[in-house]
């Protein structure tokens, strides 16, 4: 049998993305989905050609019209913890923290829809259904970093300061939602709850689209060190554990 058609496979990614963001240049496509701008703009133009998508006058992108109904672009929420649970036990006993899977929620939310608790016998309480703010968590920011659509949504709203330590300034976030692009992986010091830190890196299905996140939360000591710099190994464990779950969801 042969495998599959890599190209085929972005073009649905491209499509799936225009679905759920509704209108995107060729610089939020090739972010989003981790492709050299030429490469995007290929298909892109492509996708135009045969009608599958449009081009506005400011040069931005989306669905053509008989494609209006593709869908949303995201997994089922059971779809994607049935593909991830074994991963986030995994990553939970490695790191020692809890573990949280986020998927976007509505126009401007980022909802958990996984939460394995720390292996420590503490008293926890099940975030499953929890609403994150998307500006002050690592899973937001992840998310963010991946949908222009949310980060124009989130940007153009009120950031709420939850600690002293939360990015309020919107500069300032699209600075640091940049650099998560770029790393692969976000990272917040209290700035959703205090003395609490969190790593998270994104999930990827057929294609490269982003789907949700996964992460880590613990105190900011276990996380980071004394000069709160994360600490390599937890990033690299949830790094491997994100990669694991896409090869599941599909991602080359």
């Amino acid at each position: 049998m042969p495998g599959p058609i890599q190209s085929i496979e972005r073009a649905a990614a491209v499509l799936r993305l225009l679905a759920r963001s509704g209108r995107l240049g060729v610089g939020d496509v090739a972010a989003a989905l981790g492709l050299a701008k030429p490469t995007a703009h290929g298909i892109l133009s492509t996708l135009r050609g045969v009608g599958f998508v449009e081009q506005d006058p400011g040069g931005k992108y989306r669905l053509g019209t008989p494609l209006r109904e593709v869908g949303g672009g995201y997994l089922d929420p059971n779809d994607l913890r049935s593909r991830a649970i074994n991963w986030a036990d995994a990553l939970a006993a490695r790191t020692g923290a809890a573990v949280r899977i986020a998927a976007r929620a509505g126009s401007d939310g980022v909802v958990v829809v996984h939460h394995v608790f720390r292996p420590d016998n503490t008293e926890q309480a099940l975030e499953v259904g929890e609403d994150l703010p998307p500006h002050a968590t690592a899973l937001g920011r992840v998310l963010l970093a991946s949908d222009a659509d949310l980060a124009a949504q989130v940007l153009s709203g009120k950031l709420p300061r939850l600690t002293h330590r939360t990015v309020v300034d919107r500069a300032e976030l699209d600075r640091v939602v940049a650099e998560a692009r770029r790393a692969g992986w976000a990272g917040v010091v209290e700035e959703f709850r205090s003395g609490v830190a969190g790593v998270a890196a994104p999930l990827r299905a057929h294609g490269g689209l982003v789907v949700g996140a996964i992460g880590v939360t613990g105190p900011v000591d276990r996380l980071c060190d004394a000069r709160l710099r994360f600490r390599r190994p937890v990033v690299e464990h949830v790094r491997d554990a994100a990669r694991a779950v896409s090869r599941e969801l599909g991602e080359q």
